[in-house]
């Protein structure tokens, strides 16, 4: 028999400031305020890494290290130099050799959060190189976006706390229920991925469900149609990662994602209409997005 989901907690601003963010310390350093590691990208989409890269900066983290395909590796560095860029060897798909993962020890011994997925190819590859690349942070917080979510099929267990973020078709594929009906009910689907697989499931949409393995539940509205376009979910992902490196728990971290983002999108929308912004500017948004949010 199944369980009833929770009602989800409504994500307002009058809630987020009352569950603030991890203050930064005048006096300390970007060590203090984190390290992600994203492990993202590919031929066809060096893009993607870009974005969540960036998106983990302007959400506050203090250092990021990037890990992606070495045919992109000097393109990304060069458009990114904010960044430490490692090159990995990849598989004849275009995805990442998981012997390639033992590169990752020189990154991996600071970083307090992980994004892995984002712009990823070679679905048969991924469970092998997460399994791998993991066993290096075995501290962080993990965030599995696009395929890297796939592992979670993989019959794999996770020792660190995992948050996934799909929106209602990767969730139908990762659970063989319709999209549809993912759609028509997402705080129940939320409710069962995050039980079933042990995670926080952030399920993304115009009403994007948070829901936790131990039963709690959020949710927020935001019907801004620009936020659906290239790159965005990549912004989403990487905003998340950056929160959760500068201590915010998993739960937190998504909330604010979430609500920061939407406030991104509607700022955008004021300004340029409502549809034709571009992933890259939500994500020069966030900063403005999360002073307004934390009052």
């Amino acid at each position: 028999m199944s369980r009833q989901p929770p009602e989800p907690v409504d994500l307002s601003a009058e809630l987020l400031r009352g569950w603030a963010l991890p203050s930064p310390d005048a006096e300390g350093d970007k060590e203090s305020r984190g390290q992600v590691l994203v492990i993202a990208g590919s031929r066809e989409m060096p893009g993607a890494a870009l974005l969540a890269a960036r998106a983990a900066l302007r959400a506050g983290a203090g250092k990021l290290s990037m890990a992606v395909p070495q045919s992109v590796s000097q393109g990304i560095a060069l458009r990114l130099p904010e960044a430490r860029v490692v090159a990995l060897p990849e598989t004849d798909a275009g995805g990442l050799a998981p012997h390639g993962a033992e590169l990752l020890e020189a990154v991996a011994q600071r970083t307090s959060a992980v994004l892995v997925g984002p712009g990823m190819l070679d679905a048969a590859s991924v469970p092998d190189f997460l399994a791998a690349a993991l066993a290096h942070v075995p501290q962080a917080v993990v965030v599995l976006d696009a395929l890297a979510m796939e592992a979670v099929g993989s019959g794999r267990g996770f020792s660190q706390p995992i948050v996934l973020t799909p929106h209602a078709g990767e969730m139908a594929g990762l659970t063989g229920i319709d999209k549809e009906t993912i759609a028509a009910d997402p705080a129940r689907h939320a409710d069962a991925g995050a039980r079933r697989w042990g995670a926080l499931v952030v399920l993304k949409g115009s009403t994007t469900c948070i829901a936790a393995a131990d039963g709690r539940a959020w949710r927020h509205q935001c019907r801004v149609p620009g936020l659906a376009t290239s790159g965005s979910g990549d912004v989403l992902a990487g905003a998340l990662a950056g929160l959760a490196a500068q201590g915010a728990s998993p739960e937190q971290a998504a909330a604010w994602a979430v609500a920061a983002h939407a406030r991104a999108g509607t700022h955008l929308a004021a300004r340029h209409g409502t549809l034709g912004y571009l992933a890259s500017e939500i994500c020069d948004a966030l900063p403005g997005a999360l002073r307004e949010l934390s009052g």
